[in-house]
């Protein structure tokens, strides 16, 4: 039982924490974009400091191996001009340049390395973080969207008003002519009184018509003439 709860506060907490994930996407997006940004700067100042070192050592390399050839001149000039003990010294100042210069060649070579490889890492970094930031641009727009469809999906169920038109529309053309039943009401009455029984008689031809008809003005026009 305990093992079943705790399954099921378990997937209560989850979709809970994907609920709010979702509800805040744009934001979550943009913060993360911001820790990518701030990580991209600081490996740029690792690249930039160390290319400076980098540089400051092949100045030194460049440095020593100006005196170590000076030097070597003066020691040979020093051996020419028979000062063996000059030469001796200079030659041990040479010596120990030139183990400096094999070390401070080797931290040149392993600066070049680690640039080499920041370099290419803030290159990449730097293009998953363009398109981080297009890739935000399209979820905005997407979310925005969503958030639209969202809002008609919700509105147009209970947006009635195009059935409740036509319905009264369909009332009034379909509603009884009122002057036409008036009429029908009419002869209904005439003929329960009998007050058009002449008429009907005299449509029979059976004495004269109590009303005047088109067809006897035609006739009294005719004979006129």
């Amino acid at each position: 039982m305990f093992g079943t709860l705790k399954t099921l506060i378990a997937g209560a907490n989850a979709r809970a924490e994907e609920q709010v994930r979702d509800h805040f996407c744009i934001e979550l997006i943009d913060q993360k974009i911001r820790e990518a940004e701030a990580s991209l700067k600081s490996a740029k100042y690792a690249l930039a400091g160390l290319i400076q070192r980098e540089r400051a050592e092949t100045r030194q390399v460049t440095a020593l191996e100006a005196r170590v050839a000076d030097l070597m001149s003066r020691a040979k000039e020093a051996l020419e001009a028979g000062r063996e003990d000059l030469a001796t010294e200079a030659a041990e100042a040479i010596a120990q340049m030139e183990n400096e210069l094999t070390l401070r060649r080797g931290t040149v070579q392993r600066l070049e390395t680690r640039i080499l490889q920041l370099r290419q890492s803030v290159e990449t970094a730097n293009r998953r973080l363009i398109d981080l930031k297009q890739g935000a641009v399209a979820a905005r727009a997407a979310k925005k969207e969503a958030e639209i469809q969202k809002r008609l999906g919700a509105h147009v169920p209970r947006d009635t008003a195009f059935e409740e038109a036509e319905a009264l529309i369909g009332r009034v053309l379909s509603r009884d002519d009122p002057f036409e039943q008036s009429q029908i009401l009419k002869e209904i009455d005439t003929g329960l009184d009998r007050s058009d029984m002449a008429d009907r008689m005299a449509a029979e031809g059976f004495g004269p018509a109590s009303r005047s008809t088109a067809a006897d003005v035609l006739s009294r026009l005719k004979t006129k003439d």
